[in-house]
């Protein structure tokens, strides 16, 4: 399987524990350096990785990362399209640039994740699992992310018809949105501000990356074998 923007936070955390349940998983990121010392550390522990860089805009790259993954575990089971960033800005400061930067990334990485990956499962013949990383952000949007709420959002249409055409194939196309989880940003937010988001949650505490990385195998095994085009909400009830 695969799992892009898995060189830190919620992908690499998705990454170890798909792999913790037997998986054998390529980690790839734009950050090599970054790439390369989560190669190392999950290896250490003893789990089946490999690393491979990409820009998962660039489509000559994503096709490349899939065929690598065919290479070096003889098929492709799972793609998950975690990749992202964030530019954030109210709209009216926000540069044309930022807006198309930060949608070029999650959309159109997603899509050539997506596309290569649903291809290959059709050739192979047993299906396959896509899981698209979303965010409540693409749901409720947030005030200074218009690009990434748009970008977020965006995933969830891109989900549910890549789902209908990839299910003639037995390839199943899901989303997970997740809610305030525990990350490098939400270190760097002030307390008060973390705190407040905290007291809109109703299980009461923030979440945590092994959270989502528990929807996310649910959603790449055949625990979830009848369920295609669906979102997920992980997000401690906050937003209902």
């Amino acid at each position: 399987m695969v799992v892009t923007g898995s060189a830190r936070g919620l992908g690499l955390a998705m990454a170890e524990r798909l792999a913790a349940e037997g998986a054998s998983v390529v980690i790839s990121d734009i950050d090599e350096a970054a790439l390369k010392d989560a190669e190392t550390r999950l290896r250490d522990s003893g789990l089946s990785v490999c690393a491979k860089a990409a820009n998962v805009t660039d489509e000559d790259a994503v096709e490349a990362l899939i065929q690598h993954c065919v290479s070096t575990f003889g098929k492709i089971d799972v793609i998950v399209n975690n990749a992202g960033i964030t530019r954030d800005s109210v709209m009216r400061k926000m540069s044309l640039a930022d807006f198309r930067t930060v949608v070029d990334v999650h959309m159109t990485g997603a899509w050539l994740g997506t596309k290569f990956a649903a291809q290959q499962m059709r050739d192979q013949g047993h299906g396959g699992s896509i899981v698209n990383i979303s965010s409540m952000s693409g749901k409720v949007g947030n005030v200074g992310q218009t690009n990434y709420s748009a970008a977020k959002a965006g995933l969830i249409g891109l989900t549910k018809a890549s789902a209908k055409e990839a299910a003639r194939y037995g390839v199943r196309v899901n989303a997970v949105q997740p809610g305030l989880i525990r990350t490098a940003m939400t270190d760097a937010m002030p307390p008060d501000v973390l705190a407040a988001g905290v007291s809109q949650i109703p299980l009461g505490r923030i979440g945590e990356p092994v959270d989502i990385a528990n929807a996310v195998l649910f959603l790449a095994s055949d625990l979830s074998a009848y369920m295609t085009g669906c979102t997920l909400e992980v997000h401690g009830g906050r937003s209902m």
